[in-house]
């Protein structure tokens, strides 16, 4: 089983940025893991934000957060991480780190149903 950390959320207004972080421990190599990031509005159900490949070489993103989020991943430090700029209301979620073992360096994930693992979440508040 993979401990997923996230931290970094917070109260932030419209317009401004935060970089969330989910740090990853576990009997398995993080640089082995499908990465992604999932947030859940108040009374919504929950959805991919953006996933990242094993290597880091392919990402992907919901086209909501397109030219404003950036996912990326440092497997040296078993981090993944999420910039997030020019936020707006509609932002304001929880955010879940996500992780599932995959020996395709190229595989990508986009359903909560294929990732095994997950965070606690962190809170993200955009203030209008």
């Amino acid at each position: 089983q993979v401990l997923l950390v996230e931290t970094g959320g917070g109260l932030v207004q419209a317009g401004g940025s935060l970089r969330l972080s989910c740090v990853c421990s576990g009997p398995y190599a993080f640089s082995l893991h499908v990465m992604a990031w999932f947030r859940q509005a108040p009374g919504k159900e929950r959805e991919i934000v953006a996933a990242i490949s094993s290597r880091g070489l392919t990402t992907y993103y919901t086209d909501s957060v397109k030219g404003r989020f950036t996912i990326s991943r440092d497997n040296a430090k078993n981090t993944m991480y999420l910039q997030m700029s020019s936020l707006k209301p509609g932002d304001t979620a929880d955010y879940f780190c996500a992780a599932t073992r995959t020996y395709d360096s190229d595989a990508l994930y986009f359903n909560q149903r294929d990732f095994d693992n997950w965070g606690q979440g962190t809170q993200v508040t955009v203030s209008s």
